[in-house]
């Protein structure tokens, strides 16, 4: 480990490679450095602040570079421990950032390093699954008077951000940067499911052609990940709770079925969920030899590897983020990524381009917490539609792509209910 006054990291000596792949990344990040250029003149973030715990990656970078170039302080760690991109942290400390982050953090590391940006004392908070909120609700109480407010950016995060407006114990205003269709729509449906496809390939190098890809929620991430399988010729499966959700999933052409009966016959597994134990060890024992399982989200609690670790007779690392662990019978099972995020475990996350849209709500957020000081309950807000449709706008130019606009007669019809048939 290399440490600094202000950072701590794997190999500082890897910060030339990270600021090649930072550069690589703003290649096809133009919609937020169009927004980094406004940022630079204008100095909306001024003074401010901010605590950021998400994925250290280089399109994270590109995040950061854009908030210190609208005047705020920054303070970064990682929101899992196998997120990290070691050369990226690098950079980012070689660049005089504060950065506490490496890839493969021990739990101690993990909360020592949340720790560090919560003692930079933030007036905005940047979550990616809410662990910061969560650390500073529940033992800084002290800083709180000072937030401004915060921004979440995955769905994990809000369902506990949520959680906690409903019992009153949240304490600041939110932005459920999730919530903002340009997040959601894109990030967790185009992003994860190519991202998790690459995770498994990266960690597996299996053929998808043919086999029973099973994957547990059908969100817009479970969405995602289904059509990408269903592209690559895989028998997709989709086990849900929601009945909506499953509705959903059998008129998309999809096998809906109860996880233990999924578990017979499934090759492959992808948790989506946000929730616990969604595969247990009761499935575990129903599934064939040989059958990876691996999760997309946010937490390593959708696959109970805990219990799995109990009942093994063995385990042993296969391949880099491939871990076998065989049964008192000799069946195999394959865990991939520990059970955490396989598209950051194994891969390297969401695409750049997806990211430039995710972190243009992120840097409008702090934008609106900022002009909205002081107004805001501590509750979990969605950021203004027009602030959505702004970022699709500047999406749309990076790909040089034009739309319509409506003429005043369509404006006024569309707007009006008095012209009938």
């Amino acid at each position: 480990m290399d440490k600094g006054k202000n950072y701590e990291v794997k190999d500082i000596n890897l910060a030339e490679q990270g600021k090649k792949n930072i550069e690589w990344a703003e290649m096809q990040m133009g919609a937020l450095l169009k927004v980094r250029d406004r940022f630079k003149k204008e100095k909306p973030l001024k003074g401010i602040k901010i605590g950021l715990a998400l994925h250290v990656t280089k399109e994270t970078a590109v995040l950061v570079k854009t908030l210190v170039a609208g005047g705020a302080q920054i303070a970064i760690t990682g929101c899992n421990p196998l997120s990290t991109q070691d050369d990226i942290a690098a950079a980012l400390a070689k660049e005089g950032i504060n950065v506490w982050a490496y890839k493969g953090e021990t739990k101690e590391d993990y909360y020592r390093y949340l720790t560090n940006v919560i003692n930079f004392k933030p007036q905005i908070t940047i979550d990616d699954g809410c662990d910061l909120v969560s650390e500073i609700h529940k033992k800084h109480q002290d800083l709180i008077k000072n937030i401004i407010g915060g921004a979440e950016e995955t769905t994990t995060g809000v369902i506990r951000l949520r959680a906690m407006e409903k019992d009153k114990a949240l304490r600041y205003p939110i932005i459920a940067v999730n919530d903002s269709k340009t997040k959601h729509l894109m990030d967790n449906l185009k992003g994860t499911g190519q991202s998790t496809m690459d995770g498994i390939l990266r960690a597996t190098n299996v053929l998808f052609a043919g086999k029973n890809f099973v994957i547990c929620g059908y969100g817009e991430c479970g969405k995602g990940v289904a059509k990408r399988a269903q592209g690559m010729d895989s028998n997709v499966i989709i086990t849900e709770v929601d009945p909506f959700k499953g509705l959903q999933a059998a008129m998309d052409g999809f096998r809906v079925m109860p996880i233990k009966d999924a578990a017979k016959i499934g090759d492959i597994f992808v948790t989506v969920t946000g929730n616990k134990n969604i595969i247990d060890i009761e499935h575990m024992k129903l599934m064939k030899d040989g059958v990876l399982l691996a999760n997309s989200g946010h937490f390593d609690a959708e696959i109970n590897i805990n219990d799995l670790k109990k009942i093994a007779k063995s385990k042993r690392n296969i391949r880099p983020f491939m871990d076998e662990y065989t049964l008192d019978d000799g069946k195999r099972i394959f865990i991939l990524g520990e059970a955490r995020l396989i598209n950051l475990a194994a891969a390297e996350g969401h695409p750049s381009t997806i990211m430039a849209m995710s972190f243009i709500n992120q840097s409008f957020a702090c934008e609106y917490l900022v002009k909205n000081k002081g107004k805001l309950e501590p509750k979990v807000y969605v950021l203004p539609k027009e602030k959505d449709d702004e970022i699709a706008r500047l999406q749309l130019e990076a790909m040089g792509i034009k739309i319509d606009t409506m003429t005043p007669e369509q404006k006024k019809y569309i707007e009006s209910w008095e012209e009938g048939t």
